[in-house]
């Protein structure tokens, strides 16, 4: 049976610090392959070389995964200055009304880290550039030594709305997840929707309002894991059944709300 295609949206990264490339992790591809049934592929994050509507034509749903460069401030109406860090401004060209693109199709896609920040700034949010500065927060930033494992491991749980779409997919109300951005949400768009939230109030899981395809969105690294993790492979699962229903001509239809 020919599977899904899900479009792992790239990023801008050089190797050896020299040689251009587009890259996505492993673990983005693993996670689409192995739990969520889809064939990855990693598409490149430059306008020269893709198109929004080919792309919409030609996938059946989209991973938005984590990325060192943020999103450029430029794209919620402010000025750069250092605390906003590196950015990439071919995959803002993509991804931002490529998310647009999809919510007014309701053709799925899942955020994750920068996609999800990306997914509120689509929707006309703004994010803080660094949300350790201000008062009451917890440093999320990814620990700067250790492995893999230590990198990735759990940090702090998220308290979702009871009866939400969030805590259906999980099962629970509290779960446990890893934590490793710098970034956060400012001033959620007019249709994002918080269902989630760290203990210090920083928002971690959202969806589009009225939208009618899945547009899950969560701040930590659910990748990590996938195929094992208790929360991550709920989450993976969903999105594997809404592209699924997309590869098989299923479409939204009015009235009804596939989260």
């Amino acid at each position: 049976m020919t599977r899904p295609v899900v479009a792992i949206i790239g990023n801008t990264h050089l190797i050896n610090d020299q040689y251009p490339a587009h890259a996505g992790g492993t673990m983005n591809s693993a996670a689409v392959s192995d739990v969520s049934g889809a064939l990855p592929v990693i598409v490149p994050c430059d306008p020269a070389y893709v198109g929004v509507e080919e792309l919409l034509e030609r996938f059946d749903g989209f991973l938005l995964p984590g990325g060192r460069p943020n999103v450029h401030p430029e794209e919620y109406g402010e000025n750069w200055t250092e605390a906003h860090g590196a950015s990439d401004r071919g995959r803002d060209t993509i991804a931002l009304p490529l998310i647009r693109a999809c919510v007014e199709r309701g053709q799925p896609f899942l955020g994750i880290c920068r996609g999800f920040q990306e997914v509120n700034v689509a929707m006309g949010g703004s994010l803080h550039p660094e949300i350790r500065e201000l008062p009451g927060r917890m440093n999320h930033r990814m620990p700067p030594d250790g492995t893999l494992e230590e990198k990735f491991a759990l940090r702090h749980p998220i308290s979702l709305t009871r009866g939400g779409v969030f805590e259906r997919v999980f099962g629970a109300d509290e779960v446990m997840v890893n934590s490793l951005h710098g970034q956060g949400i400012a001033v959620p768009g007019p249709r994002i929707v918080i269902e989630g939230h760290a203990p210090d109030g920083t928002p971690e899981a959202i969806y589009v309002k009225d939208a009618p395809g899945f547009t899950l969105s969560v701040q930590w690294h659910p990748e990590w894991n996938a195929a094992d993790d208790p929360v991550s492979r709920p989450l993976f699962e969903a999105f594997g059944e809404a592209v699924h229903r997309w590869a098989a001509g299923e479409r939204p239809v009015e009235g009804r709300k596939i989260a």
